[in-house]
């Protein structure tokens, strides 16, 4: 790959970096006579000469060495709705930048398929399974890139990659405009505090509408955002952008856009583009002192300073810049590029935390700066052809091969035999990598989210947001041979996926694994059969209902067995009662005693017993949630109590008191959105209420409308291909886990009745 020249301090800053040598865990380095030999040696604990001027200067050089080298790195995401052309854009991305060659489409012809869509499922769908990551160089500026997966059911993807991003483009469709799975991810962004740009697609699409994109982002996401650029044409006509903060048109010529003219603005669009100069100027004042000022006095304000201020409100995620263009037609890729490196920041202006393990968990603000400890935080595992690959966010410091790290999360000493940077499914070999940079690590055994450091600090980054799974399926190998295989393939998946889960029926004996919704399990199945050669049979898919009690009830249980030698004995007296709504946990146990009724080291047993009672109710035998136990009292006895007699009692206790607490079972209900054309909007409507979904919004988008519904999961299996056959295949919905709500009367009738014939049977 031709690399671009560096500049001369990055140059200097990776000589200093690559001639440290190694240093053990507890180094003990003689003191250097100079503090240039004390650079040179690695030791950049210059305390020694603190009240030397020169040891002063070369700190402050240094300094300025890694500092301009990070400013010239950018960690971004490209995150949208599904088939809003995030694809797409990466693979025209990476072509301009020079790291592929030749542009292949995501459903296209030649059957190549996109460079990001590594995987056989994903070229085959023309979907976004896993995030892939890669990197490329722009004008001297190093570009990290995550593509993430569109689709709600890979949400894990995008949390992954947002968690460790500085900046990210959120892609929308100028037709579609703000979609359901667009408002998750805007969710994600503002949860991991990342500053964005917004990036209006496919404006050459017939219907194509940016004004109203732009609008939908304001009211929908709540975005202060205004357009930078203005689009010369639309639909078939479009064919350049006016740049409002340089004022210059500019238009991409070249078989793939590549050769790009710079002219200036027509002029039947000047006084269009002057009005939405202004526009951008207040709407970026109103949250810029600096620019307000300006402003406020009429001052002519110059490019410079527009750039400036549009660059200190994005980083303060107090404004979102507004691109637009066609990554399919290769319009507007590269004026996009500039804006990264504009107004995204870079891993110094980002601040991020971390806490010490040493002082209770105390907040750390991490610098960026190479020259100090490790901390870097393993946020995404992969199953390579040459063992587990894990992908690395680097805090702080510098990681080199064969230096050993510790996780801190286990304590285990580990070894790097080999550091690669990806470039989706292809790896280049380094020999080390510094603070800001997303590297992956070979045979590093750990987990998803865990924090390395090179054993001189204790800190662990914040663990990232996992859903809770809504549905599950029971699988099980055609052919017995394969056990061996398909427990080969769960292990590997539920190790890479957090929101994947496997489990074991304990009636039934069969294997359950439980995910985000039907696509999500269903790709784990095809896989499976693809990548380990299983064959899998599926069950019928599974709701994962709850059960909760809605009553305080009391609970008095004495276990008392005598079979020769030491017996069972332990009383437990106490309540049952319903959690508050929205009080953050879903179990509580209270211990209430006084005195030494029970001794206090069989407390726990007794927590414990209580936490597998409730594991599985008695109307369905599903897990009990948002519920709180109450010790009161008991009674013990100095021979026969042990942990066990106290565990078994409180199993039994939850038993007796739980029907007396009017449980009642709870239903995952999703929040669904369909887009039909407006002649169908009876039908469909009609049969949502017949799924005994709940209306909650009906919007007109042109010639089509957007119903936005509760709906429980449980109706909702095949609807696909319900909506298909009522909307003549032109109606599309998305849905997304909302919350679990209690069942009516009849179904939990219906469900408890089945649940019995199931077990007599």
């Amino acid at each position: 790959m031709a690399r671009s020249a560096r500049s001369s301090a990055s140059r200097l800053f990776y000589t200093l970096c690559s001639s440290t040598k190694s240093t053990p865990l507890i180094p003990h380095h003689p003191t250097p006579t100079t503090p240039l030999a004390a650079l040179l040696a690695g030791n950049f604990h210059l305390r020694h000469y603190a009240a030397s001027s020169a040891a002063a200067r070369v700190r402050e050089e240094k300094e300025a060495v890694w500092r301009e080298s990070m400013e010239k790195v950018r960690n971004i995401g490209i995150s949208a709705h599904i088939d809003s052309g995030k694809t797409t854009l990466t693979e025209r991305v990476l072509f301009y930048t020079g790291r592929i060659h030749e542009i292949h489409e995501v459903r296209g012809k030649d059957g190549v398929g996109a460079k990001m869509d590594s995987m056989d499922l994903e070229r085959e769908k023309g979907i976004t399974i896993q995030s892939a990551a890669t990197y490329c160089t722009w004008k001297d500026y190093q570009v990290n890139i995550i593509d993430t997966p569109g689709h709600v059911d890979f949400t894990i993807e995008v949390e992954r990659a947002l968690r460790v991003l500085d900046g990210a483009i959120l892609v929308l469709c100028s037709v579609g405009g703000v979609q359901s799975q667009s408002i998750t991810v805007d969710r994600q962004m503002r949860r991991y505090e990342v500053p964005r740009l917004a990036f209006i697609n496919k404006l050459d699409r017939m219907g194509a509408d940016p004004w109203k994109v732009l609008n939908q982002a304001r009211s929908k996401l709540r975005h202060h955002s205004a357009a930078v650029q203005v689009p010369i044409g639309l639909e078939e006509d479009f064919n350049g952008l006016i740049d409002l903060v340089q004022s210059k048109a500019y238009y991409f010529h070249g078989s793939n856009g590549e050769k790009i003219v710079t002219e200036d603005i027509p002029a039947n669009m000047e006084a269009f583009a002057s009005e939405k100069r202004r526009e951008l100027i207040e709407a970026v004042s109103e949250v810029d002192d600096k620019l307000a000022e300006s402003f406020l006095n009429d001052e002519p304000i110059s490019p410079a300073d527009l750039e400036a201020a549009i660059r200190r409100a994005t980083i303060a995620r107090k404004f979102v810049p507004v691109f637009m263009g066609s990554a399919f037609k290769n319009k507007g890729v590269q004026t996009l590029l500039d804006g990264v490196l504009s107004y995204l920041p870079c891993p110094v202006e980002v601040s991020n935390y971390a806490l010490d393990q040493t002082k209770n968990e105390e907040k750390v603000t991490l610098t960026g700066n190479p020259t100090g400890p490790l901390v870097a935080l393993a946020f995404k595992l992969e199953e390579g052809r040459f063992g587990q690959l894990t992908y690395l966010r680097i805090y702080e410091g510098v990681i080199r091969k064969g230096d050993f790290i510790i996780n801190v999360n286990t304590g285990k000493k580990i070894k790097i035999p080999r550091l690669v940077r990806m470039h989706s499914n292809e790896m280049e070999d380094i020999q080390e990598a510094h603070a800001g940079q997303i590297v992956a690590v070979f045979g590093v055994d750990c987990a998803s989210g865990d924090t390395f450091t090179d054993g001189s600090v204790k800190y662990t980054m914040t663990s990232m947001n996992v859903p809770e799974p809504v549905m599950s399926l029971a699988v099980s190998p055609v052919s017995k041979d394969s056990g061996g295989q398909f427990s080969k393939a769960l292990n590997r998946f539920q190790k890479e996926d957090p929101t994947f889960r496997v489990g074991l029926d304990s009636e039934s004996g069969e294997t359950i694994i439980s995910g985000m919704g039907e696509l999500h399990l269903d790709i784990y199945v095809e896989r499976i059969r693809r990548e380990y050669k299983v064959e899998a049979q599926v069950g019928k898919p599974r709701v994962n209902f709850r059960e909760t009690i809605t009553k305080r009830a009391d609970f008095d249980y004495l276990h008392k067995k005598q079979s020769g030698g030491q017996g069972q004995y332990g009383r437990v007296i106490g309540y049952v009662e319903p959690l508050e709504p929205g009080s953050g946990s879903k179990f509580e146990f209270d211990n209430m005693l006084v005195g030494q009724a029970i001794p206090s080291n069989y407390v726990p047993a007794i927590e414990k017993g209580f936490r597998e009672a409730a594991n599985s109710g008695s109307l369905i035998g599903h897990p009990v949630e948002n519920i709180r136990i109450v010790l009161t009292d008991g009674a013990s006895h100095n021979v026969d109590s042990s942990e066990l007699a106290f565990k078994l009692a409180s199993i039994y206790a939850f038993r007796q008191c739980y029907t007396a607490a009017k449980p009642i079972i709870l239903e995952p209900v999703m929040l669904v959105e369909i887009k039909v054309p407006t002649e169908f909007q009876g039908t469909v409507t009609g049969d949502i209420n017949k799924r005994k979904g709940v209306i909650i919004g009906n919007d007109q988008e042109g010639d089509d409308s957007v119903i936005t519904a509760d709906v429980p999961l449980n109706m909702m299996f095949g609807y696909s291909t319900s909506l298909r056959s009522m909307t003549q295949g032109k109606g599309e919905f998305t849905m997304e886990y909302k919350e679990h709500a209690p069942v009516s009367s009849d179904v939990q009738t219906q469900l408890v009745n089945t649940y019995k014939a199931s077990k007599e049977s």
